[in-house]
């Protein structure tokens, strides 16, 4: 384990253990000032995406029309309630991601693959930029019914405009969230870029256009 690569997805038995006890986040979000954990009101959905650093992905999501909460967390891997240094090891499994709870009259699902497709590369594995390991992986976690077959219909699309445009093949995974399976990160990583505005966390956008199918 000293010599593992943090590129490489550590295995269930020599993860690391964790704990039970959730880690404790602020009550409100502080730019959308709505409740960063569920319930959430009727009518509203979410989904889960992966596309490296949490920071930057996070201010993507909560500057979306429609959008009514984000938070920043964890998902993909096998420890549960990871601190962040664990998962900087590269020894929980788990990938950074952003939760967003939207309303699907004003925001589509549609819309937010276009959003996630557009403003990462999905191409470059177990890394954006030089953000390099396991956490910063593209990851599309599913928590509703049919966001799968949208996932899929607009990767395909995606896939063949990247490749148009010189890129090699989408490296994003694309997998069904278990119940429970989205860890809170901790406080201060909760809306970062809106407490820290002059934080380092680029996107790492090809400038390829997605035109996700409805």
């Amino acid at each position: 384990m000293l010599f593992r690569s943090k590129s490489e997805m550590v295995s269930e038995a020599d993860a690391l253990p964790g704990r039970a006890d959730p880690t404790p986040v602020p009550d409100e979000h502080t730019v959308l000032h709505h409740p960063l954990t569920p319930p959430w009101p009727e009518g509203l959905a979410t989904a889960v995406f992966g596309l490296g650093c949490f920071w930057g992905a996070e201010k993507l999501f909560w500057q979306t029309p429609g959008v009514y909460s984000t938070a920043a967390g964890y998902a993909g891997g096998f420890t549960p309630n990871p601190w962040y240094e664990e998962v900087c090891s590269g020894r929980t499994g788990h990938a950074e991601v952003v939760l967003v709870v939207f309303d699907p009259a004003v925001v589509s699902y549609e819309d937010l693959l276009k959003i996630f497709w557009e403003d990462h590369d999905p191409t470059q594995g177990m890394r954006q930029g030089n953000d390099v390991g396991s956490q910063y992986r593209s990851a599309i976690y599913f928590t509703e019914a049919g966001q799968r077959e949208r996932a899929e219909s607009g990767r395909a699309t995606f896939a063949t405009a990247l490749a148009d445009a010189g890129y090699v093949e989408i490296t994003t995974k694309l997998k069904d969230l278990p119940e429970g399976g989205f860890f809170y990160a901790e406080a201060y990583h909760q809306q970062y870029l809106d407490k820290n505005p002059t934080g380092y966390c680029p996107l790492h956008a090809t400038g390829v256009s997605c035109r996700v199918p409805a």
